[in-house]
């Protein structure tokens, strides 16, 4: 319908509340997030219903906006010819080292899979294949792509859908009827105006939280958080949902990854790609350690572990090991950095480092949650409906479903684009407007107040609180400083610190719009750290090294955590509650084995 581009930045310095504008938008389904999975919800929705009127609220500007803004060089799942959705559910249970994972959720994705992304080639997205017309593989179950207009592709295609997208509008809090979900709330970056999506049902798709926890990767801290994971993805979603109640699940499952060592580039194009093995600083090759778990093909969290376990040990720095690869394959590998990561390819020549002499150093990342990749988020029904009514998940906010990656996270937008047309189909009563307003006032009140404040208030920027939380979190909640480990009294401190910043939330101040969105993100993250934290804790045993390591309980113990641990806070209160939910094998097999 509309691409609502938004208008150039207003400075606006209100004295009270009654100068913030109010605007206020009618609409059937509401998508929190025009990343990947947002525009095939849309996308879905208006295909199933072209009547609906479907509203995007995003934060930047959708043609460029979410995890894969910048494109990607691969696909990591395409089921092959040969291979059934069953097959792929194994390979990801595997990976996780058995599981536990919502089984239930991997083999309905699967079953989409192939054809989100067959949607994605028609739509203009260009897939390599060899010379009979066959799909290329790089890897078991990944295809190479040439993805640099990946995210427009999919922008483009919800848009010519008849979805309207208001771009530029950072979401903040969800509308609540009771305990359902009627819309959702947020801020214009530009400007300036408050806005109210009132919505019969409402999709979370705002990607994953990175920029939780100290990054090591750059010497500077004024890069914009280079990361591995996109940094303007920040945990809005798990926060908006966390405070209404919505029980999150399985965020001790961190992401884990191991990178190139000071940039943060990919390493899976050198050691999958192109088949460099990794290797330690004594020239011995590090996986050969880990050969009864499968070697250079054992799961992710212990491929990204191994090289902090070798620097442990006393033999690091650890390297991708290019030395011996042939001229030709540089050079094909360095066009396959152009399209993914093309100022990696910058960094080396400003090192002047030629691979072929000197390997490319490779370290852990900081930890992320991300329900796309690991399985940490929402817990959902099959209709990808949160445990609030109305509320639904897909992509990275829909947890315990690990492995979905890029085309998982767009058949899952399908899928809950189904579940939420299925719930505006079963009747919806009226909400209580005296409640709604007063929750939109009291979201406004606290969405403004930094800037009320203003900036010469003596007060906390948000940069100085969010540095605080990632050292915090880095340093007492297993982050790359202490090679991911933790334990009981370190989480504690971790929770007391938290509830510490939270009570420094009435001292954040902003001076411009910009600086009112970084506070209202960096409470975003102070919420759901502490959901972090309190998963952590709760599981008292180590089942996935590197993602997950408890110093006082080092080994595994199935007896009382082969299960998903979860939490939900107390809207009320504030109160966090862990639990537990029992796990169920659905698809037959070793659970050890793809």
């Amino acid at each position: 319908m509309a691409n609502r581009k938004a208008s150039r930045a207003v400075d606006i310095a209100p004295r009270s509340l009654a100068e913030v504008r109010t605007e206020t938008v009618e609409c059937d389904l509401l998508i929190i997030g025009g990343g990947n999975a947002g525009c095939f919800v849309a996308t879905e929705a208006k295909r199933l219903d072209p009547s609906l009127r479907v509203v995007i609220m995003e934060k930047a500007e959708i043609m460029r906006s979410g995890a894969c803004s910048a494109g990607m060089d691969a696909l990591n799942t395409y089921i092959p010819e040969g291979k059934t959705p069953e097959d792929l559910v194994r390979w990801s249970r595997a990976q996780v080292g058995g599981g536990p994972l919502r089984e239930d959720l991997a083999l309905s994705n699967a079953e989409e899979l192939n054809e989100a992304i067959d949607d994605l080639e028609r739509w203009g997205l260009p897939i390599l294949r060899d010379e009979n017309g066959k799909i290329r593989y790089r890897g078991k179950w990944d295809i190479s792509i040439h993805g640099e207009q990946l995210k427009p592709i999919m922008a483009e295609k919800a848009i010519e859908a008849g979805a309207e997208v208001y771009n530029r509008v950072v979401g903040t809090g969800l509308l609540m009827d009771g305990g359902r979900c009627v819309g959702a709330m947020g801020l214009g970056v530009r400007d300036g105006l408050f806005y109210v999506f009132r919505a019969r049902s409402v999709v979370v798709s705002t990607g994953g939280a990175g920029t939780l926890y100290k990054s090591y990767t750059a010497d500077s801290t004024d890069s914009g958080a280079q990361i591995w994971m996109c940094p303007y993805c920040v945990g809005s979603g798990y926060a908006m949902g966390f405070r209404q109640g919505a029980e999150l699940s399985s965020l001790e499952q961190r992401w884990v990854a191991t990178r190139t060592k000071d940039f943060c580039g990919p390493v899976d194009t050198i050691s999958v790609g192109y088949k460099a093995p990794i290797i330690n600083c004594k020239d011995e090759r590090v996986m050969s350690r880990y050969a009864h778990l499968g070697g250079d093909a054992a799961p992710r969290f212990i491929r990204a572990n191994a090289p902090m376990e070798e620097w442990l040990a006393g033999r690091g720095p650890c390297y991708c090991d290019t030395r011996n690869m042939a001229p030709e394959l540089v050079q094909a590998m360095m066009t396959d950095y152009l399209n993914e990561r093309p100022s990696f390819v910058l960094f080396l020549a400003s090192r002047g480092q030629d691979v072929t002499r000197e390997p490319i150093e490779i370290y852990g990342s900081d930890p992320y949650i991300m329900g796309g990749h690991t399985m940490g988020g929402f817990w959902v029904d099959m209709q990808r409906m949160t445990t609030v009514p109305g509320l639904f998940a897909a992509g990275e906010t829909a947890g315990g479903n690990p492995n979905k990656f890029v085309g998982g996270c767009a058949a899952e937008g399908k899928l809950a684009a189904r579940g939420a047309i299925a719930y505006m189909a079963a009747g919806l009563e009226t909400p209580d407007e005296a409640a709604v307003t007063m929750q939109v006032e009291s979201e406004k009140a606290r969405v403004f107040a930094p800037l009320l404040r203003g900036g010469d208030y003596d007060g906390v920027t948000p940069t100085e609180m969010k540095e605080r939380l990632q050292r915090l979190m880095d340093e007492y909640a297993g982050g790359s400083s202490q090679f991911y480990r933790t334990n009981e009294e370190r989480l504690d401190y971790a929770l007391r610190h938290i509830k510490m910043l939270q009570s420094q939330f009435a001292y954040l101040k902003a001076a411009d719009l910009h600086d009112l969105m970084q506070a209202n993100e960096t409470m975003d993250r102070v919420d759901v750290a502490e959901a972090v934290v309190h998963h952590l804790k709760a599981r008292r045993e180590t089942r996935w090294a590197g993602w997950q390591t408890r110093s006082d309980y080092p080994g595994r113990d199935d007896a009382n955590f082969d299960c998903f641990v979860e939490t939900r806070r107390d809207p009320a209160t504030g109160e966090v509650t862990a639990f537990t939910r029992p796990y169920e094998q659905l698809v037959p097999g070793d659970r050890f084995k793809a």
